[in-house]
């Protein structure tokens, strides 16, 4: 077995560390990702023929035991690591036209943001907007919680929240704080959305940012003078309280499954 030489730093802005299955996998299938090296076991080596014949990349071999000693015991790398430069970052203006964006307001843990980008992934939200402080970076661990996402969703870091909250309503966006006290049930609110009886301001037509807050703290004052709606998710048993993650993907699918209704609705209306 060849021995794991030491790859940049993870705290290198200018590569990135991407570690496990599915993160490896989507990242040798995006042609936009620039990889440098491949470090894999024999086994996640044969499990990824394809994509590496088709990069025309050859791995190193390592055993796991280079591996744990490069990533640590406690790191979930499922037998691989790849050194890759970041993806390009869009500019919050290149979303103008999206149809649905998620912004998290100083959400620090690196598991649920990467969590938080694999529901935008699966849900079709086109973007997660973080704030430059107290945000982790796009590293390893939130590309292995995104399992693949990370290639397929940007993430966009701004340095003042309230401010791009305020540029997105400029731009037509409805932008909906999820709060746990708040006045409205979210699929109440998406209900009204989608079924065109919204205010003529934010149409459906245009798009819908969902902003949720840290947990325990929730979304900061500025922030939320910043939405046009502050709603809950409405619950049923015993806790009355989502982690963060968890609540990004009852949203997303709150607002997926209003979308999807009124459009049904409105083909069948002669």
């Amino acid at each position: 077995m060849a021995r794991l030489d030491a790859p940049h730093s993870g705290r290198d802005k200018s590569h990135v560390e991407l570690f496990g299955r599915h993160a490896i996998e989507a990242a040798l299938r995006n042609p936009r990702r620039k990889i440098f090296a491949i470090w894999l076991t024999e086994n996640m080596a044969h499990r990824l023929a394809q994509p590496l014949q088709e990069r025309g990349l050859k791995p190193t071999i390592v055993s796991l035991r280079e591996l744990n000693k490069r990533l640590g015991p406690n790191t979930v790398h499922q037998g691989g690591l790849l050194h890759a430069a970041p993806l390009p970052i869009p500019k919050l203006c290149d979303l103008s036209k999206a149809a649905l964006l998620v912004a998290l307001d100083q959400v620090t843990d690196p598991h649920n943001v990467g969590a938080v980008l694999r529901s935008c992934a699966v849900f079709g939200a086109e973007g997660l907007i973080v704030t430059k402080r107290n945000s982790p970076l796009p590293s390893g661990v939130v590309a292995k919680a995104a399992s693949g996402a990370l290639e397929h969703v940007p993430i966009i870091p701004v340095t003042n929240l309230s401010r791009a909250l305020e540029a997105l309503g400029q731009a037509g966006f409805f932008r909906i704080g999820l709060d746990g006290t708040g006045p409205t049930a979210l699929e109440n609110l998406a209900r009204e959305h989608f079924s065109q009886t919204f205010p003529a301001h934010s149409s459906p037509s245009h798009g819908v940012v969902i902003i949720l807050g840290a947990e325990g703290k929730g979304l900061r004052r500025l922030t939320a003078e910043h939405c046009d709606a502050l709603c809950r998710i409405s619950t049923a048993g015993p806790l009355h309280s989502l982690n963060v993650s968890n609540a990004a993907a009852v949203a997303l699918h709150t607002l997926s499954t209003a979308r999807t209704t009124s459009s049904h609705l409105q083909t069948k209306t002669p």
